[in-house]
């Protein structure tokens, strides 16, 4: 897949078949606008082009982690655009004409049937569906994916992450929310005097649950581990920054330096400030003893990103 982020210019692309929004989280319903655009590039040979527009908030997915989601899911290009004040002062008719048409030459779009664009969001799907005609090409408006009667959005699912619903927000995903990075070096006191725990310090821009204990999997390529992580500054021990810990079960691998994705099952408890190291230890085996049971009644051990990725 190639990729763009564009600072000034649009890149000029031929016969491109483009899906539009923000990304930021890949659910349901963006999956359908996915499909659809790669239903063009079998018919027709069109190149599937993802126009993503960014900003600087906190995202469910970080902008690396989005490429490589929308390159497994068989994206030609994705098209980073950061909602800078050009973007965001363009009228709707202007950004068709100069963009769509004139710089990524689409032949076909499709968008939710809630997208907005253009100057004081004025840009509407029946705008597109009108544009079409005159210019050429084919507009396809998606209905929502709905949840009961709440339709599915990247603000719903930031709502229930927020709450640490991770349930509802594996249901509005499709896939289990996760946490990716290298295994890091502690101070070594989990090893001491608690457990041994896989460290991973989340990417800036990453949106995570509340702190707190949650039911996890760990997954190092091809080996998963059921375990409990926490997210937060560990109050008992004082840590100056926010980090993602898991006790992994049934490992004693040496996993420093290694690749790791946390998969957020079920949370557990908000994280606490306890009055001793014992005090914490006793939580920790409580914690554990939780976790194994809800992997013992059934729930599999399995990556809920394979058949993504």
């Amino acid at each position: 897949m190639e990729y763009m982020r564009i600072e000034d210019q649009f890149p000029r692309l031929n016969n491109s078949a483009v899906t539009l929004g923000k990304f930021d989280g890949i659910h349901r319903g963006h999956r359908k606008l996915m499909d659809k655009i790669l239903e063009q590039k079998k018919e027709t040979g069109a190149q599937a082009v993802v126009l993503a527009f960014v900003s600087d908030r906190k995202t469910v997915l970080t902008n690396s982690e989005r490429r490589d989601f929308l390159e497994h899911m068989g994206a030609d290009i994705l098209l980073e655009c950061p909602l800078n004040s050009n973007i965001r002062h363009m009228k709707a008719e202007t950004f068709i004409r100069q963009v769509l048409v004139g710089a990524l030459q689409a032949s076909y779009v499709t968008v939710g049937e809630d997208f907005r664009f253009g100057f004081e969001r004025k840009g509407t799907p029946e705008l597109l569906k009108k544009s079409g005609g005159k210019y050429g090409f084919e507009v396809e408006i998606l209905p929502k994916e709905m949840d009961g009667s709440r339709k599915i959005s990247s603000t719903y699912i930031r709502e229930e992450l927020l709450k640490g619903n991770m349930e509802k927000v594996s249901s509005l995903l499709g896939f289990d929310y996760f946490v990716s990075g290298i295994v890091e070096h502690g101070r070594g006191m989990g090893r001491r005097e608690f457990f041994p725990t896989a460290n991973l310090i989340p990417m800036p821009e990453k949106l995570l649950p509340p702190n707190g204990v949650y039911i996890t999997l760990s997954s190092f390529g091809q080996e998963i581990y059921p375990g409990i992580t926490n997210v937060g500054y560990k109050p008992t021990v004082g840590e100056s920054f926010i980090g993602v810990e898991s006790y992994l079960f049934d490992c004693e691998k040496n996993l420093y330096g290694k690749n790791c994705t946390v998969e957020f099952k079920k949370f557990l408890r908000r994280e606490q400030r306890f009055s001793s190291y014992e005090a914490l230890k006793e939580q920790i085996q409580k914690d554990i003893r939780t976790g194994e049971e809800y992997f013992r009644r059934g729930r599999a051990v399995v990556s809920s990103r394979m058949d993504l990725l």
